[in-house]
C-alpha cells in the first residue's frame, strides 16, 4: 500500500502545521501526564497524531499507560514497522490490533487515527485504524474482548508520549498535531481531507472537537520544559491536561511538520560502491551520523533544478581523528570512484582532495584541517552548474564558484533518476557524530537564518550575494524543484 508525502504538490492545504517534536531514543525523550481524575470512559477513545519516522526495524512506543504489571496500555510500532494498539488487563491480552501494512518511508509523514469503542460487539466495530485517511483492516495479528476497558486517562495513572514504561520503549522520529479525545469514537474525517491531488492533508480540527473530560491535544508551539501552557507538553484543547517533559528541549521543537516536510538523511539508502557498509547509527532525527569506514549516506530529497542550501557540523578534527570525509551532493547511484559526487573532501594531512567529482572541483582549495564545530554551507546552483562552500560563514573554496560541472554530461549519468541528494561518505576510520542542517537543526545555532521564503533555521545565510538559495523542504521543492 502506498501512502503519498503530503506538502510535495505545490497546493496550499488550507491549513498549515507550524510545528512537531522531535523524539530521539538514545536520549530517553518522553513527555508524561498522571491523571486526576477519571475520564468520560476508558471503553471509547480517538487517538490521532501524524509522525515521521526515525529508527527503522526496532519497537518505537508513540503512546503508553501503566497502572499495574498486569494493567497496561500500548501504541507502537513493532519491530516489523507494522503499527499496534494492545491493551492487558488482569495480565491478559483483551484487545490487539497489529496492522498487516509496514510503515517503511523515513521520508513520508503518516496521519494514523485509532478510533476505539469496545462497546461494540466485534473488532471490526470497535477498534478501527486509519492511515493517511484510508480505513486499514487487514491485521497480521488480533484479538478482542466486548467492554475491554483501556489504561489510557485513567485517574493516577501515567501516561507517555514517546515511552512505553511497560517494555522500557522510546520513540525515535517526529510527532506532530497529537490528539486524545475521550469518549467519542470519530472517523479521520474529524482531522484531514483529501485534497485536488487525492493526498490526504490536515485540517484545522481544534475548535469543531469535543474533548471529554481527559481530552488533550498537543501541538508542540511551546519550548519551555515546565507542566504548564509555555511547555513543550502544552495541552491546547481547553482541559488543561499539559503533559511534563522529560529530556527534550527546546531545539527538539522543529518545523519539519506535514505540511513543509524537511530533508534527513535516508537510512535506507546503501552505499552502490560498497554495499557491505552501512551506517553504524542514525539519530537525532536522522540528521545526526556515526558511519563506518567508507560508508556514505544520501538525504531523502534529491533535486535536478533550483538553487539549494544546507549545512554540515562536524564533530571531530579530521587530522587528529584520521575522520577524512567527504561531502556535497551525489547521485543516488553514485560509485567509490566519485565520478558522479560533486563537493568536497580532505585528505589524511588534513589537504585538499580537490578530485571529488572527477576533477570538477577545483585542486586549487587552500584547505587545512578541518575542526570539531566547523559548520560547512554547501550553496548548489543546478541551473547554472556551480557550487559554492563556506566554511563558518566564510568563502572556504578561495576562487568562489565551482564552474564547468555539466550535471548532464556522461559522467554524471550513474543515476537512476536524475536527481542529486545530499551526500556524505567516510575515507577514514569513521564519521562519530557529524550533523546536518536542512533547516530542521538538531543542534544550537546562534542566529537562526530562514531562506528567502521564509523556511528553515541556518547558522548563516542562505542568500549568498544577493542569489536566494533555498532550504531543502517540500514548499521550495514545489516551487523551485
Amino acid at each position: 500500500m502506498v501512502f503519498p508525502v503530503i506538502g510535495g504538490d505545490g497546493k496550499p492545504t488550507g491549513y498549515d502545521i507550524e510545528n512537531s517534536l522531535r523524539f530521539n531514543d538514545g536520549d530517553s525523550h518522553q513527555l508524561n501526564r498522571s491523571f486526576t481524575a477519571d475520564p468520560d470512559t476508558r471503553k471509547k477513545f480517538t487517538i490521532s497524531f501524524w509522525t515521521k519516522r526515525g529508527e527503522l526495524g526496532s519497537d518505537n512506543a508513540v503512546f503508553g499507560a501503566r497502572t499495574t504489571a498486569n494493567f497496561w496500555s500500548r501504541l507502537h510500532f513493532d519491530s516489523s514497522d507494522r503499527i499496534r494498539l494492545q491493551n492487558v488487563a488482569s495480565g491478559s491480552t483483551d484487545v490487539e490490533f497489529e496492522a498487516s501494512v509496514k510503515l517503511r518511508d523515513p521520508s513520508a509523514w503518516y496521519h494514523i487515527v485509532f478510533a476505539v469503542d469496545t462497546t461494540q460487539g466485534a473488532i471490526g466495530d470497535g477498534v478501527k485504524l486509519y492511515i493517511n485517511g484510508t480505513r486499514i483492516t487487514s491485521t497480521s495479528s488480533s484479538s478482542y474482548t466486548q467492554n475491554a476497558t483501556f489504561e489510557f486517562g485513567r485517574s493516577g495513572t501515567t501516561n507517555y508520549i514517546g515511552h512505553d514504561n511497560e517494555n522500557s520503549s522510546y520513540f525515535d522520529g517526529y510527532i506532530s498535531e497529537f490528539y486524545y479525545v475521550d469518549n467519542q469514537q470519530l472517523a479521520p474525517t474529524a482531522f484531514g481531507e483529501t485534497n485536488d491531488n487525492g493526498v490526504w492533508i490536515p485540517i484545522d480540527a481544534k475548535d469543531d472537537i469535543t474533548f471529554g473530560a481527559n481530552g488533550f491535544y498537543l501541538e508542540f508551539k511551546q519550548t519551555g520544559t515546565s507542566q504548564n501552557s509555555s511547555g513543550i507538553g502544552a495541552d491546547t484543547s481547553g482541559n488543561d491536561e499539559h503533559f511534563a517533559v522529560s529530556n527534550l528541549a527546546a531545539i527538539d521543537v522543529t518545523v519539519d511538520t506535514p505540511t513543509n516536510n524537511f530533508c534527513t538523511w535516508n537510512p535506507l539508502y546503501k552505499n552502490s560502491g560498497n554495499p557491505a557498509y552501512t551506517p553504524s547509527s542514525i539519530s537525532e532525527g536522522n540528521l545526526k551520523l556515526t558511519l563506518q569506514n567508507d560508508s556514505s549516506m544520501l538525504g531523502t530529497m534529491g533535486v535536478s533544478k533550483g538553487k539549494w542550501y544546507w549545512e554540515y557540523k562536524l564533530a571531530e578534527n579530521t587530522a587528529d581523528n584520521q575522520d577524512y570525509p567527504v561531502f556535497g551532493f551525489a547521485t543516488n547511484s553514485h560509485t567509490s570512484s566519485a565520478s558522479n559526487l560533486v563537493g568536497r573532501g580532505t585528505s589524511s594531512s588534513g589537504t585538499s582532495r580537490g578530485n571529488v567529482g572527477s576533477g570538477r572541483v577545483s585542486n586549487a582549495f587552500d584547505d587545512a584541517s578541518l575542526s570539531a564545530n566547523d559548520i560547512i554551507g554547501f550553496y548548489l546552483d543546478m541551473d547554472n552548474e556551480t557550487l559554492i562552500l563556506h566554511k563558518n560563514g566564510s568563502d572556504w573554496m578561495g576562487s568562489g564558484a565551482t564552474s564547468g560541472l555539466d550535471f548532464s554530461s556522461a559522467s554524471y549519468a550513474n543515476t537512476s533518476d536524475g536527481f542529486f541528494y545530499p551526500f556524505t561518505q567516510n575515507n577514514g576510520l569513521g564519521i562519530t557524530g557529524d550533523q546536518a542542517n536542512f533547516g530542521n537543526p538538531s543542534f544550537s545555532i546562534s542566529s537562526s537564518n530562514a531562506d528567502a521564503n521564509g523556511y528553515g533555521s541556518f547558522e548563516y545565510n542562505p542568500t549568498l550575494s544577493s542569489t536566494n538559495y533555498y532550504a531543502l523542504c517540500t514548499k521550495n521543492l514545489a516551487e523551485y524543484g
